[in-house]
């Protein structure tokens, strides 16, 4: 597989040609508040440059171990409410996602990740982009802001 960092950000629609002269097209994943990463590859199980759809169930999670090759293991905490005892308590799940070669993670980053269908027994997620990735957004009533 071949990777290409570029000097700036593509948008969706630009094609790129690799070292290997094969074409690429940036795709549009259909999130207008998350931007394209600043590499290129030929991945066919990337959301951004091969045919791997998204599902609309998005994730801010932490990584926690790359080990795997194009894959890694995150965690997802969040705050669940017990109505017995009026409290909150912290939850946590470990997720294994699929990471696409033209995003680079290391253990403590901050990324964002989507559903997607099932790619092996046990990884049904992608890693679509960094929380640096992330552009301030209106729609509605809801701000996302980076």
């Amino acid at each position: 597989m071949t990777v290409v960092k570029l000097q700036s950000r593509p948008r969706a629609g630009d094609v790129v040609t690799l070292p290997n002269g094969k074409k690429v097209e940036v795709r549009d994943i259909g999130l207008p508040y998350v931007q394209p990463p600043l590499a290129v590859c030929d991945d066919p199980l990337c959301p951004w440059h091969g045919h791997l759809k998204i599902r609309l169930k998005l994730l801010e999670v932490t990584v926690e171990k790359v080990r795997m090759h194009k894959a890694a293991v995150v965690t997802h905490e969040w705050v669940h409410y017990i109505r017995k005892y009026n409290r909150y308590e912290r939850r946590r799940r470990r997720i294994k996602v699929r990471v696409p070669e033209c995003i680079e993670v290391k253990p403590g980053d901050k990324v964002i990740i989507a559903e997607t269908r099932p790619l092996s027994k046990t990884i049904s997620w992608v890693v679509i982009g960094k929380r640096e990735d992330l552009i301030a957004w209106k729609a509605k009533h809801e701000t996302l802001t980076a």
